[in-house]
């Protein structure tokens, strides 16, 4: 027989590398006119002023993207006005804080094999700016995860960068900056003067609500996915994670790359929540086996009811309390258990959300009534239920011992 024929829900996987900028920011279209705004001096009259801006956020909400789409764009502008305008892009982190490989890095774009030992840092500034003179260039200097430099150099040495035009009086401004920070605590400790000089303007990217990470989810899903293989309850999942996370886009991506990466090994043609659901297992493992040993019979036996529910129904990303309350009268028959009230079941249900074994939503305003949408955030119902099985056999082999 013939070899069965690989088939991928992917289109093009690299739409979700982290590393990938996309050339439309979904919900930073704002952000991007305000850094328009603060930097369209560079393609005016880039000799005149040197500017200087900080972009704070938390982790997730597109700071690295924000600002490299928008140096990109603004460099690709600056060529077609006749401006010889440079983006450069450092991670702080990556070179260890320390503004000598930070600023080697940038005398690289220039000159690629140049030495990196026999001058100091200060040597190394104007030798970039000499550069910077020969050939009648711009740079917008991106320093991402700024925080390192500020951590190991302290105030001098962004000092020197926020300052460095000022012994050039008379001769063009050659450097803008842009700082990433995740808060603006990180300058806190750098002396009045320097920070006075930052603190002038700032872009606050505020977290993404689950609405606009479906929005950004859609849109890499139309990027990276063939048609019709990513469903909406799966992209809904996948922002309900996410903004559980703080918001996070980054770790939404991820998810969505992961649960594509399942569909695809075991022959899915579209990517289930349940696909979802294991891939944020394999992220991080918020059911611990300890969490599930804790609980009472009858928690297990309604937590065994919601995976049972979702293992069946794996298309499904929520499932209604009524749902979850007959699956678990199944159950209890099937351990020939009376079962408990709703009330009671309500209760379970707030001590496994506040465990973090389940979440628990509301069903979006417009429909009949409002229902309390049941889902699992860290864990596959596939190994939910092994889990739990294990348990409750466990627990009845015990129960017959003592009875016998």
């Amino acid at each position: 027989m013939p070899a069965s024929t690989y088939h991928s829900v992917f289109k093009d996987e690299s739409k979700l590398d982290i590393n990938y900028v996309p050339r439309r920011l979904v919900h930073r279209e704002a952000e991007m006119r305000l850094l328009a705004e603060f930097f369209k001096y560079l393609l005016t009259a880039p000799e005149k002023t040197a500017q200087r801006v900080l972009v704070v956020g938390d982790v997730g909400t597109g700071k690295t993207a924000l600002t490299q789409r928008f140096g990109l764009d603004l460099a690709q502008q600056g060529k077609q006005r006749g401006v010889n305008l440079h983006y450069i892009h450092v991670n702080c982190r990556q070179y260890r804080g320390s503004l000598f490989l930070i600023l080697h890095h940038a005398v690289s774009v220039f000159h690629p094999n140049f030495p990196k030992r026999g001058f100091s840092a200060e040597e190394l500034l104007n030798i970039f700016l000499q550069i910077l003179d020969e050939n009648n260039a711009y740079v917008l200097l991106t320093l991402d995860e700024f925080e390192s430099l500020i951590e190991r150099e302290g105030s001098e040495a962004v000092y020197k960068l926020t300052r460095l035009q000022e012994a050039r009086l008379g001769k063009p401004q050659r450097v803008s900056l842009i700082g990433i920070l995740k808060s603006l605590k990180a300058i806190e400790g750098l002396d009045a003067s320097t920070r006075s000089t930052l603190q002038s303007n700032i872009v606050k990217l505020e977290k993404y609500s689950k609405e606009q990470l479906v929005d950004i989810i859609n849109d890499r899903v139309e990027l990276a996915f063939k048609p019709l293989t990513v469903p909406e309850e799966t992209v809904d999942l996948i922002a309900e994670l996410a903004s559980s996370e703080g918001g996070n886009a980054r770790f939404a991506i991820e998810l969505l790359w992961r649960a594509g990466k399942y569909a695809d090994a075991e022959d899915l043609s579209v990517v289930l929540p349940e696909c979802v659901r294991r891939a944020v297992s394999s992220v991080f493992a918020i059911t611990k086996k300890s969490d599930l040993a804790a609980l009472s019979l009858h928690e297990k036996l309604f937590l065994l009811g919601i995976a049972r529910f979702f293992k069946e129904n794996a298309d499904r990303a929520y499932a209604s309390l009524t749902e979850a309350e007959k699956a678990y009268i199944v159950v209890c028959e099937e351990f020939e258990v009376q079962p408990h009230t709703h009330t009671q079941l309500w209760k379970y249900l707030q001590t496994l959300s506040n465990l973090g074994i389940v979440k628990k939503s509301v069903s979006a305003a417009g429909q009949r009534g409002r229902t309390t949408l049941i889902y699992l955030p860290g864990v596959s119902a596939h190994e939910l239920e092994r889990e739990l099985y294990t348990f409750l056999e466990r627990g009845k082999v015990s129960e017959n011992r003592r009875v016998q």
